[in-house]
């Protein structure tokens, strides 16, 4: 019986684990082997280790992509929002150099999204760190602090009571809530909701950047067996 691809639907040879056009990992069932013949261990070692992520090469190229990425995407480069898009990238990137290291070369959506992952960890928190030492150098070793002050009045002036104004809110409560937003307190924790965001859209760029990755390289890379 001949044997096609789920994917492209091009012919697979019997002894093929890999489809030769796409690439995709063929699975074979017992129940359609001819009696006595049992399915190759090379089978199901390889869509195994599709599935699976090799760590120790995986946090290499990681490492090399992530640190750089995370400096780039701190808040306070000039790269702003695009920086989201230049952790998808490092992590695309990340899944390429892993891949160099794997015989056969492929990899799962998966697999490629979990390296995304840890990429958009270790690069979030690399930015979020960057952003903080910044801010700190510059409050206390630069002497900035009264531009970030005031900065942060502008933004919480007449602007913010007409909003809160407008949601109904009376005047004492308007006036409770700036006075807790101006404390040290109100800044510092207003400071880590907009780092922990930050973290987290950085990490879902990167999980999609290592699963758009894998997708792309399965579908151009002709695996090895």
């Amino acid at each position: 019986m001949e044997i096609t691809c789920n994917r492209c639907r091009q012919t697979v040879q019997a002894e093929n684990c890999y489809c030769p056009v796409c690439g995709l990992p063929q699975l074979v069932y017992a129940a359609d082997l001819p009696p006595g013949q049992t399915v190759p261990e090379h089978w199901n070692e390889a869509v195994r280790d599709a599935g699976s992520v090799d760590w120790k090469p995986a946090l290499r190229a990681i490492l090399k992509l992530a640190i750089p990425a995370g400096v780039l995407c701190s808040m306070l480069s000039p790269l702003g929002i695009f920086g989201l898009f230049w952790m998808a990238a490092a992590a695309t990137w990340a899944v390429a150099l892993y891949l160099r290291s794997q015989r056969p070369a492929w990899i799962t959506i998966g697999a490629g999204a979990r390296i995304g992952v840890v990429t958009g960890l270790v690069g979030g928190w690399i930015a979020a760190a960057t952003f903080a030492a910044s801010l700190f150098a510059m409050r206390f070793f630069f002497h900035q602090g009264r531009l970030f002050d005031n900065f942060w009045q502008s933004q919480i002036g007449e602007k913010f009571n007409q909003q809160l104004a407008a949601s109904g809110q009376d005047a004492q409560t308007i006036l409770l809530t700036k006075t807790l937003l101006n404390s040290p307190e109100g800044r510092g924790g207003m400071t880590l909701c907009v780092i922990f965001f930050m973290v987290l859209a950085l990490v879902a760029f990167a999980t999609a950047g290592g699963a758009l990755g894998a997708r792309m390289l399965g579908r151009t890379r002709q695996p090895e067996v």
